[in-house]
């Protein structure tokens, strides 16, 4: 009823590119929009669908390992999909459909945040197995986002350190 009282914050699975449009109507609409004191877009998730779209470039098809009930790994899928390659998500290399590989040379691989690293080994270690024996690992985007201990945990590992030093 207010449009001076409108706010608005993203759900962090979705990347910059997908929030600045909505947000553009948004602030059209509401040119008072009042907006969080920070950018409250994943770091990570955005990284990830960064490096997806650098991935899909250089790729055939794209396999996405993560949950299905999983946004970030959904959003990844899109993504790639949305790059112009063909892209499945998968919970595990027993999903891979060996016609998806049909005329495929380079099969890109990423996964959801939560996936465990035997899962893409796995995958690899798959699709070996069915003709494509070339890894190459990339590296798209390094992170280096450091999180401080929160001032009661640093003082209290301040503190262990002295205990320590005094005991040696």
């Amino acid at each position: 009823p207010d449009p001076e009282r409108v706010a608005v914050l993203t759900q962090t699975t979705l990347s910059v590119d997908d929030t600045q449009a909505i947000i553009g109507v948004l602030r059209q609409r509401f040119p008072a929009l009042h907006f969080p004191s920070k950018d409250d877009i994943c770091y990570a998730t955005q990284n990830r669908q960064t490096s997806v779209k650098e991935l899909a470039q250089q790729s055939d098809l794209v396999l996405v390992l993560g949950a299905s009930n999983s946004s970030n790994s959904q959003r990844l899928r899109e993504v790639a999909f949305q790059a112009g390659v063909p892209a499945y998500l998968i919970n595990d290399h027993m999903e891979i459909d060996p016609e998806w590989l049909a005329g495929v040379s380079v099969v890109g691989i990423t996964s959801g945040a939560s996936t465990p690293d035997f899962l893409v080994q796995e995958t690899v270690d798959t699709l070996r197995a069915y003709g494509n024996p070339v890894v190459e690992p990339m590296t798209i985007v390094e992170e280096g986002v450091h999180f401080a201990l929160p001032r009661e945990r640093s003082e209290e590992h301040t503190s262990e350190l002295q205990s320590h030093h005094d005991l040696v």
